[in-house]
């Protein structure tokens, strides 16, 4: 056979030799290897876990936890309106998916003003139409994603308690007393200069690193209506109801469930009973 010609000792592998494979006429002759040995698994289906509850063990003696302090929470409406312009004519929005990103919130201190800004990310299906008669329409389902970009300020009522009140920076100067001789004939001899140090500069600043506010968000709602602008008929045939378009107006009132908080130094009150950790 063909292979025979290749099982000599001295060509061998140390670690694969040739194995006799029966070939056609019309499949070239080759070396089969046997697999290496590697690793090897069996799994099953696991049984139920047992569970033994065990004591929890705390602080009980009372502490000063830096823990996240609700400020308020609130629920922001938004109203949009914007006009989204398809790469392709499209017969039918067949699905839109939305999520709600925010990429600022910002409470102003001392005006009691929270800055949002964000984006909706919208990723719409929509049919297109490959071919048509006045009975029917074939095409293809397509996506575009877009980013609906949104921004407002609104005053913020604190139903939880209001924030720590700023620090500012401060700095101040000071100077230390200096004596000097005077020259010139309308000074006597005993006359002196008394004065502070013009010859140095003397600073105390201290920095305040005040808790910045900051938001979570709870929930958001999105209520809206699509309208296709621009609709019209192509040339080809197609069925009397259907219409092609490439604009779309949105009209969408989002609602924002956001959760104001600040890192507060909170005292916690001890708990009688129980280990003492």
């Amino acid at each position: 056979m063909a292979w025979n010609k290749y099982n000599d000792s001295q060509n061998l592998n140390a670690t694969c030799k040739a194995i006799p494979v029966e070939v056609s006429s019309t499949t070239p002759s080759c070396e089969v290897c046997p697999p290496t040995a590697c690793v090897d698994i069996s799994t099953g289906c696991t049984d139920d876990c047992i569970n033994t509850p065990t004591d929890i063990e705390a602080l009980r003696t009372g502490a000063v936890a830096k823990i996240p302090v609700v400020l308020a929470e609130l629920t922001l409406q938004i109203n949009v309106d914007t006009i989204i312009t398809l790469p392709e004519p499209a017969l039918e929005i067949k699905n839109i998916k939305k999520r709600i990103k925010i990429t600022q919130c910002l409470l102003l201190q001392d005006t009691n003003m929270l800055f949002v800004k964000g984006f909706v990310r919208k990723n719409i299906d929509y049919s297109t139409r490959k071919c048509s008669n006045y009975v029917g329409v074939c095409g293809d389902i397509k996506h575009c994603t877009v980013d609906i970009p949104f921004s407002c300020t609104t005053p913020v009522t604190f139903n939880g308690i209001a924030p720590l009140p700023i620090v500012p920076n401060t700095s101040k100067e000071f100077q230390f007393f200096k004596e000097q001789e005077l020259d010139g004939c309308q000074f006597a001899e005993k006359d002196k200069l008394l004065s502070g140090d013009f010859s140095e500069y003397n600073q105390t600043s201290t920095e305040y690193f005040n808790e910045l506010p900051y938001c979570e968000l709870i929930k958001s709602k999105i209520v809206e209506y699509d309208e296709h602008l621009c609709s019209k008929k192509p040339c080809d045939p197609i069925p009397f109801e259907e219409k092609e378009f490439k604009k779309l107006e949105e009209k969408m009132v989002i609602y924002l469930t956001l959760k104001l908080l600040q890192k507060r130094q909170v005292a916690i009150g001890s708990v009688h009973g129980g280990h003492d950790c």
